[in-house]
């Protein structure tokens, strides 16, 4: 682990661009930071989902209702989502995606007093990359939310959509610039000009392929709503709201990215906001400085900019929240289904709530055959992380679950067989349940392994209608007729909801503990310092209720 880790240390800026990705696009732009809160958290969210945190506070400004709706109907809407699961119940789970880009949402390339300012290059550097992944939970029951971090280098398999093979195995955050280039090279070959048109079609090709290969990778979570935010929106955002207060736990600088600063608490300027996220290398190797230790600078970075935003007046002084509604019409995107007045509506109460950070961890720093610096990780243990951050199973005891507890018996299932179908992604739970409901009446059929769900379902053959409306009654589903199914056959599909509290779970009494190999890690202190201070490769956490102090 430490050559490979040396080399990543030492990575100059100027390789943030993988040779893969800008093989694939001459003009693929870069990202940066963020966390996320409650359903404005994740709008407070990084560079610009503060701006669309603002979006949402200005419905109880001052400023009219028709001002409101011109500002929300000039940001970037997308229906990449629009076919895709959602949470169940009140639950909302908000993906932030910052992109590697040097260019404005619209694809237009930035003035040159921007590019100077930014120190980044110019709108030939970077690319689709979503260098930045946070997925923001906010529980329906108003408890503390949830952001997820996700290392921009993980190795995963990416979704088929941004592969010309199979299997599809990359960085996880270059799912959104290979699906983007591929989806405009085959336009382009079918006839389509370049034009507004292309770029939304195939910056669209993007955000499904990157939050597809989120949702497979983190154990078939539902994506809700996303937020997507570019560059220089960051650095716009800071410039209105500078200076901004963070905190170091030692003497730190990077030649790389501009970094130069001292330990303890101090206030910065929008350009040195834009060397603090970016830092990830510092001379000292006892430091152990990695791409993860600039996630964590970055969440803590979001962290004070919400308190710096609540503080300043911004979104209640109307040229300040000018400025900031202006940065986020150019420069984010969010999907059509966002319902931004609700949002608004309650924004007042979910700014001052509390949420909790979380960095997913790796096992090993190593090289692909590109010679890519890549992150080595065990995907089963971070589906078990995962699915009990967003979800414990104790905390949500139905009366579907009673049931299917205490009344071990299933009307109609004597003579009609049972298959089940694992889609969770963890190893072992089809046969297990197949046990289980065969002690309830079912004769034993097929134990298999499919692709990944977030919901649970029942389907059912001819003549076994009965019996898989009794299994569905019992664990909180409805059962639907299939032509695919054999007669007197029925058909369970084990969502990943069943480790979120659904009935099934009772089947199988130890479910969470079947989501890893292995006793998940505990989360070390994002903040802690010494030898207490997380690893390279540590799950680390970080509480939002205080400016952090970070490496």
């Amino acid at each position: 682990m430490t050559q490979a880790w040396e080399r990543w240390r030492r990575r100059p800026d100027a390789a943030d661009g993988d040779a893969l990705s800008s093989r694939r696009s001459a003009r693929r732009p870069r990202a940066h930071q963020p966390p996320t809160r409650r359903t404005v958290r994740l709008l407070v969210v990084a560079r610009t989902i503060v701006a669309l945190l603002a979006i949402l506070v200005v419905a109880g400004t001052a400023m009219a209702w028709r001002s409101y709706h011109q500002i929300v109907s000039g940001v970037v809407t997308s229906d990449a989502l629009a076919d895709d699961p959602k949470s169940k119940g009140t639950d909302q789970n908000i993906l932030i995606m910052g992109l590697d880009s040097r260019l404005d949402e619209h694809g237009n390339p930035l003035p040159q007093a921007m590019y100077d300012a930014l120190h980044a290059g110019d709108d030939s550097v970077g690319g689709y990359n979503a260098n930045v992944l946070i997925l923001v939970h906010i529980p329906g029951d108003g408890s503390r939310a949830t952001a997820i971090s996700i290392p921009r280098d993980d190795y995963v398999n990416l979704d088929s959509a941004a592969c010309d093979s199979s299997p599809c195995k990359a960085k996880i955050k270059q799912a959104y610039g290979f699906a983007y280039q591929r989806a405009k090279d085959k336009l382009t070959r079918s006839g389509a000009e370049d034009s507004p048109d292309l770029e939304k079609k195939s910056r669209d090709a993007g955000r499904k392929a990157e939050i597809a290969t989120v949702r497979s990778f983190l154990g078939g979570v539902a994506v809700d709503h996303f937020v997507e935010v570019t560059l220089v929106a960051f650095f716009q955002i800071a410039q209105v709201v500078q200076p901004i207060t963070v905190c170091l736990n030692e003497n730190t600088s990077d030649s790389f990215s501009g970094a130069d600063f001292r330990k303890g608490t101090q206030q910065i300027d929008a350009g040195q906001a834009m060397s603090f996220v970016r830092q990830r290398r510092d001379p000292d190797p006892s430091l152990n400085f990695t791409d993860l230790d600039r996630t964590r600078r970055q969440q803590a970075f979001i962290v004070s900019l919400a308190r710096t935003l609540q503080a300043s007046g911004t979104l209640t002084t109307p040229s300040s929240l000018r400025g900031v509604l202006d940065v986020a019409q150019q420069n984010i995107a969010v999907d059509n289904g966002l319902d931004l007045p609700q949002f608004a509506r309650q924004a007042s109460t979910l700014v001052a709530d509390g949420m909790s950070l979380f960095t997913l961890p790796v096992k090993d720093f190593a090289t692909n055959a590109l010679g890519e610096d890549i992150n080595v990780v065990d995907t089963t243990e971070i589906r078990g992380i995962v699915a009990g951050l967003l979800a414990p199973l104790t905390s949500h005891t139905t009366a579907a679950t009673a049931a299917a507890t205490t009344d071990p018996t299933i009307p109609a299932a004597s003579g009609v067989v049972l298959n089940v179908v694992n889609s969770t992604g963890r190893t072992g739970l089809a046969a297990r349940v197949e046990q289980a409901l065969s002690a309830r009446g079912f004769i034993r059929g097929a134990a298999t392994t499919g692709p990944i769900h977030t919901a649970s379902s029942i389907a059912y053959g001819p003549g076994a209608d009965a019996a898989a409306t009794a299994l569905g009654q019992r664990l909180g589903l409805t059962a639907t007729k299939s032509a695919a199914l054999d007669a007197e056959t029925v058909e369970l599909t084990i969502g990943t909801d069943a480790a979120t509290g659904d009935p099934i779970a009772s089947l199988v009494p130890d479910l969470p503990g079947q989501t890893t190999s292995a006793t998940p890690p505990v989360p070390v202190s994002a903040t802690a310092t010494g030898t207490q201070a997380p690893s390279p490769t540590d799950l680390s956490s970080m509480d939002s209720t205080a400016v952090p102090c970070v490496k």
